[in-house]
């Protein structure tokens, strides 16, 4: 589906989003207080309709010019008043829409399912639906915005205990510090990037992994993120893989954001490693760990997965780090035996919503694998929340996330 085509699709979702919700919302009032005047209701169903359209309405202005100048590496202004006036009431408008559509939309499914009993009894149901209709918009309007603040100013330690057999004497209570999607950027950076940072640290890690995608697009931030991610202090080290974001510095010169992130991460011995392996002695003990690149722009061909996961049995622990994680590299590192295997990407899913049983993410669209650990035999993988945000400059229901990870004897 081309760009257009995306956009077409995109514009329609949130025209029919903003109906629906509109409608609920004014329907509701109006049979909760009838004597209420239209002019009461149409006054701020206006101004929340205009700011929540400047956004897309500038977006497509913005998206015309590049292509009418035919310059497509042309960047937004980075604004303070566009960010706090446009930009964040958009995303928390359209999340609290969305978040209370959730909980809106089962009703109307169930009365089209009941329809005759909804007809039977529909002065008294009406009653409730409406009350119910303006309590779910009243809690989500306070929620949403509130929960929005926190997952920007919070972050969460996740402690991990791995247990192994034979684990030799010198890995016993060694601490991996895994990190991921740090993408410094114009809401990431400065205090929010250094205080995580400083959280990173304060686990006393014995050795930082990180699971790609340093940057979230321009050189720009090339250098905020390799100063900050230079001040991480660990034993044996501080490494990463390529994530995604780690090819878009330049949009349409990739070789060349890789060559930049590596170079500036050099500088403060941070090592970006793209598909080798890396073998750490600890003591009389040996770490052996796989750096992995797949992302959007370039996957490891399946020859050169193979050479790197072979005879690969030496290391006393085995990590598999990538930034991805797919559903072929999860079966490739479990047949190879790795111990651990370590990836990003999805924040945690960074938009969840909330529901009963189950929350939805868009992230669910790609991947399962969300947040959290799953077991696949005896390895165990983990997939850390990290820090960033892209597309949408927030998150909701997806607190940031540095996981500790503490090896084990399993007695």
């Amino acid at each position: 589906m081309s760009f257009t085509l995306r956009l077409i699709l995109i514009l329609v979702i949130l025209l029919a989003l903003e109906f629906y919700f509109i409608k609920k919302i004014t329907g509701s009032l109006k049979f909760i207080s009838p004597d209420i005047s239209k002019k009461k209701i149409k006054i701020p169903v206006t101004i929340g309709l205009i700011i929540f359209n400047l956004y897309p309405f500038l977006g497509i202005a913005f998206w015309i010019y590049a292509r009418v100048t035919q310059n497509d590496s042309i960047a937004a202004p980075e604004n303070w008043m566009l960010d706090y006036f446009i930009i964040f009431p958009f995303w928390i408008i359209i999340l609290t829409i969305v978040q209370s559509i959730l909980f809106l939309l089962p009703l109307d499914l169930l009365k089209g399912l009941l329809y005759p009993v909804y007809k039977k009894y529909k002065s008294k149901i009406r009653k409730f639906e409406m009350r119910y209709i303006i309590a779910v918009v009243l809690f989500f309007s306070i929620y949403v915005p509130a929960r929005v603040v926190y997952d920007f100013n919070s972050v969460s330690i996740r402690p991990v205990e791995y247990f192994k057999e034979n684990l030799p004497a010198d890995l016993e209570g060694f601490k991996i510090t895994l990190i991921s999607d740090v993408q410094a950027d114009r809401f990431t950076n400065g205090s929010r990037l250094n205080n995580y940072i400083d959280m990173v640290n304060e686990t006393n890690p014995d050795l930082i992994l990180v699971a790609g995608d340093v940057i979230t697009g321009t050189p720009k931030y090339i250098n905020t993120a390799a100063k900050a991610l230079g001040k991480l202090k660990a034993k044996y080290g501080v490494y990463s893989c390529v994530g995604d974001h780690d090819n878009w510095a330049y949009r349409y010169d990739t070789p060349r954001s890789l060559r930049e992130i590596k170079a500036a991460l050099n500088k403060f011995d941070v090592k970006m490693i793209d598909n080798k392996n890396k073998h750490i002695k600890i003591g009389n003990a040996e770490i052996g760990i796989t750096f992995i690149t797949y992302t959007y722009t370039t996957q490891i061909d399946s020859a050169r997965l193979d050479s790197l996961t072979k005879n690969f049995d030496d290391a006393d622990l085995k990590i598999f780090l990538t930034h991805q994680p797919r559903p072929e590299l999860i079966e490739k590192a479990r047949k190879k035996n790795y111990d651990l295997m370590f990836a990003g990407h999805t924040h945690g899913g960074q938009l969840t919503f909330l529901f009963p049983f189950f929350n939805p993410s868009v992230t669910h669209i790609e991947t399962n694998y969300v947040k959290g650990d799953f077991r696949f035999d005896n390895m165990l993988m983990i997939v850390t929340r990290g820090l960033g945000m892209s597309l949408a400059p927030v998150r909701y229901n997806a607190t940031p996330e540095i996981t500790v990870i503490k090896l084990t004897r399993e007695k």
